[in-house]
């Protein structure tokens, strides 16, 4: 049996599985689907569009499937799907998607097992992988991608259309305008990639070899710090490719990364070259501002 408190509000239209709570305060709106045993701590408002599958706990005053915060989003029934076992600390917001065109499809996505801690904003049209430990106040903008067992740290700003390679980790307070490679770490306003995220990646039980490898992989490229032009990047992909790295899944992984980011990225981010934003989108919003002021 489900447990909603007295004071929750929770409109007919919204469909509830089994054995969901439900605290004080909450508003779950129309078109909400909550899967079975969801928590939702007081203050906690869901709004729809939006799919949250099982077991995902909401700790008080989080806010899920608003409407983006995008100028070119005109109304439409955008979505936001939620997978399991997601942990929403106090204060997290996340966005459903914009208007469906080639890049986003209206939709944001976050995945299974992720820890969100408190104040995490979420933005439309981003896709949250799985087993991600995201810390206090990162701001994540707009059609971004964070793969599989990431580490973001705390008060992280990230760039809209960044893609965050999977087993990386970002420090405390970086500036993240461009795409974070898989299995690195990286620090500070610069974006610079400080090493390996070794003990990640032994947590997550990628085999030594493997992490020896990539390691090796990992001097070749960011040898000598504030030289990382496209040409000394692409010397050193040529020569992992042909010194025998490439026959770890994980190196292999790396290096396709990083030349899609020298091949096809805008500003280094991969996502940038897919951006479907028109003038005519922001048209309605700056025209408004130019009759307002000729009226004074």
């Amino acid at each position: 049996m489900n447990r909603i408190h007295p004071t929750a509000v929770v409109d007919p239209k919204a469909e509830l599985g089994d054995e969901v709570e439900i605290g004080p305060l909450c508003y779950v709106g129309p078109q909400v689907r909550l899967g079975d045993g969801c928590t939702l701590g007081p203050r906690v408002t869901l709004l729809g569009p939006s799919e949250f599958g099982p077991r995902n706990a909401f700790y008080p005053g989080c806010v899920l499937g608003a409407a983006p915060q995008d100028l070119k989003y005109k109304g439409g029934p955008t979505h936001l799907v939620v997978g399991t076992d997601n942990i929403f600390r106090e204060h997290v917001t996340a966005h459903r998607g914009t208007e469906v065109d080639a890049q986003s499809g209206g939709l944001t996505r976050i995945g299974n097992h992720n820890l969100i801690m408190v104040g995490v904003h979420v933005a439309h049209d981003v896709i949250l992988g799985d087993h991600l430990i995201v810390a206090n106040g990162v701001q994540f903008g707009g059609h971004i991608v964070v793969e599989d067992c990431a580490v973001i740290g705390g008060v992280v700003a990230l760039h809209q259309f960044v893609t965050v390679g999977r087993h990386s980790y970002v420090t405390g307070m970086a500036r993240i305008v461009h795409d974070v490679p898989p299995y690195m770490k990286v620090h500070g306003y610069d974006q610079a990639v400080r090493g390996v995220n070794v003990e990640g990646l032994r947590r997550w039980r990628i085999p030594a070899e493997s992490i020896g490898k990539i390691r090796h992989a990992a001097r070749l490229l960011y040898a000598r710090r504030g030289e990382h032009s496209a040409l000394r990047t692409r010397e050193a992909l040529t020569e992992i490719e042909v010194n025998g790295l490439m026959g770890d899944e994980h190196v292999r992984y790396l290096v396709e990364f990083l030349r899609r980011k020298l091949e096809t990225g805008i500003f280094g981010r991969v996502r940038e070259s897919h951006r479907a934003d028109r003038q005519l989108d922001r048209g309605e919003f700056y025209k408004a501002g130019v009759q307002e002021n000729a009226g004074e």
